[in-house]
């Protein structure tokens, strides 16, 4: 809750304003019981008609009065808990921003969501109608309290002579409703994250025909969020009822008690009928305990979810001091570089130096450690050994942002957000021009195909570029890297799905790009040909290096890669080592 209540000290007079509202509104509600009891003893009783007037207008100017204060209250109390919640969103975004790679390699968008959307409502909702109706019944239950033995000590003795069962009941239910809506919640990030997923794929679920299969598994998480929602309940009509019983009690106490008491002449009608109001006063806030009880615990396990997401920390940071080289040029050294996780060796003994405006290409097998290497070059992960530098200075001593924003990626997994096309070539550089727009995706050759399409650059591509082909994705993902026009490129089996004649054309361009240092990782050999060297890579060791010319004299890895993806003779073997 230290969480909470730093966000509420930042609206503490959204607060104050509300509270206050809250005490005026509840002080004029405590005289409504003793204007009945002088209606009943003075004015029927004792016949004093001169009176009823100015009673009656007492009790409509408490409730026009109390009408006021209360919205007053509540646009408070609600102003206040959306304003916590707008910056507990946004910290919550901005923090999960900041965190690396490896935390979302363990972690379900859809419980991310979850926290984001369900678990912040969770929080306005304690923030505002919880804390107001916490207060609110604290005090109808002390100035009940007071008004009570002030009017007769014997019975509000028995009033509160069972407010501590009751209270009991309710620390109870607190910790068992608590624990309910933790499993719930959790269940709920399962269910998101089991929708997320589906709809997300759905093109593939239908292409394999598994929608029975898909809408099975979905019921299965359903039913057990539905059982889950049954035992939350259980938790409610478990001890609810016996609140009600027990409330119900001291109504039936006090009546018969104080009737006794009339006849007996210890008190007089009106005062009894003024007690009861009062009595109810202070059963309200304590047959209120399970709805305080329910919010408050909801907020309560939604923070702990929130604060989990708050406690993990990036495993990849800036460091304190950080160093600029100075001058970016794109040299690009790896020197003796490892790389392990969870244990596990990834790469070993790394060694590359990658001059400015040399092409480096990176082949190997699927799983050999190739993205691995163009991984650590932006800090996605730190190296385990050895050291990554780029101008001279180690990555792990510049500043994040600054190393990052000079680097242009197109990485294996082409994702384009679901705006126009021209939207997501921006993306690269908030400040592109319109030339440099038109630059860039003539050199992907994104113009090909914006030009047959009716909206052009306006074209809106559906979720992750669906609509397009894996293709076009891919052209509109190389351009976005070209608008950026940095120092150092990244293509990650960024060709994989286009045509052999579109992706020497784009080569071509990147060819006239000077200056700036290339890694491309492919798998076809006329994607790297044309590299200044040829690194292959087999588990996460560098087996084979140098240009397409002396690869193929060595007559290796690389050697039969070219022969069976050329089929060639061994005359046009002898002429491209020539």
């Amino acid at each position: 809750m230290k969480r909470l209540a730093r966000y509420i000290r930042g609206n503490i007079c959204w607060y104050i304003a509300g509270i206050t509202s809250l005490v005026v509104a509840m002080a004029l509600d405590m005289f409504n019981p003793y204007i009945v009891k002088v209606i009943v003893d003075d004015v029927i009783a004792a016949g004093k008609s001169e009176l009823l007037k100015g009673a009656l207008l007492a009790l409509a100017g408490i409730t026009v009065v109390r009408t006021v204060l209360g919205y007053i209250k509540q646009y408070a109390f609600d102003y206040a808990s959306s304003k916590i919640v707008l910056k507990l969103r946004k910290d919550l975004f901005d923090h999960i921003q900041s965190l690396s790679f490896s935390f979302f390699d363990s972690t379900n968008t859809g419980e991310l969501m979850s926290r984001i959307k369900d678990d912040t409502e969770n929080v306005m909702a304690g923030a505002g109608y919880g804390i107001s109706l916490f207060i609110e019944q604290v005090i109808y239950f002390v100035v009940a309290s007071v008004m009570l033995f002030t009017l007769n000590w014997k019975l509000a003795l028995i009033s509160v002579l069972i407010m501590p069962f009751i209270a009991q009941i309710a620390v109870k239910l607190e910790k068992k409703i608590g624990e309910a809506y933790g499993r719930l919640s959790d269940q709920r990030a399962v269910l998101n994250t089991t929708a997320q997923e589906n709809i997300a794929g759905v093109r593939l679920v239908k292409a394999f025909a598994r929608e029975k299969y898909e809408i099975n598994k979905f019921f299965e998480q359903n039913k057990e969020n539905y059982r889950l929602n049954v035992e939350q309940a259980k938790v409610w009509a478990d001890f609810f009822p016996k609140i009600e019983l027990l409330s119900n009690v001291v109504i039936v106490l006090v009546t018969g008690v104080g009737g006794f008491f009339v006849i007996g002449d210890e008190i007089s009608i009106g005062t009894l009928v003024a007690f009861t109001n009062y009595v109810y006063m202070l059963i309200w806030p304590v047959r209120s305990i399970g709805w305080i009880t329910n919010v408050l615990a909801q907020c309560k396990a939604s923070l702990a979810k929130i604060n989990k997401i708050f406690d993990e920390k990036p495993e990849i940071r800036s460091p304190e001091n950080p160093k600029t080289p100075a001058k970016f040029e794109g040299h690009v050294e790896f020197k003796n570089v490892g790389l392990e996780f969870g244990g596990v060796p990834v790469l070993k003994n790394i060694n590359i130096d990658a001059k400015p405006g040399s092409t480096i290409a990176i082949m190997g097998l699927t799983g050999s450690g190739k993205s691995s290497i163009i991984n650590l070059i932006g800090r996605f992960y730190d190296c385990t050994s050895g050291s990554v530098c780029v101008d001279g200075v180690d990555v792990k001593d510049m500043d994040l942002k600054t190393l990052r924003d000079q680097i242009a990626i197109v990485m294996q997994d082409t994702f384009l957000f679901s705006d126009t096309i021209e939207e997501n070539i921006r993306f690269g550089s908030s400040s592109l021009s319109e030339e440099e727009l038109i630059k860039a995706s003539e050199d992907a050759k994104v113009t090909e195909f914006t030009e047959q399409m009716k909206d052009g650059f306006k074209t809106v591509v559906g979720e992750r570029g669906i609509g397009l082909s894996g293709g076009q994705k891919q052209r509109i993902s190389i351009a976005r890297a070209l608008s950026k026009g940095r120092k150092i490129l990244i293509l990650d089996d960024a060709t994989s799905a286009l045509d052999m004649e579109t992706e020497y054309e784009i080569q071509k361009a990147l060819e006239s790009r000077k200056g700036m240092t290339k890694f491309i990782i492919a798998h076809r050999i006329s994607a790297v040909k044309n590299a200044d060297e040829i690194l292959i890579i087999d588990n996460g060791e560098i087996v084979e290096r140098g240009n397409h010319k002396q690869l193929l004299k060595l007559k290796g890895r690389y050697y039969e890669t070219y022969c069976e993806q050329f089929n060639c003779a061994e005359d046009m073997l002898e002429e491209e080592v020539v």
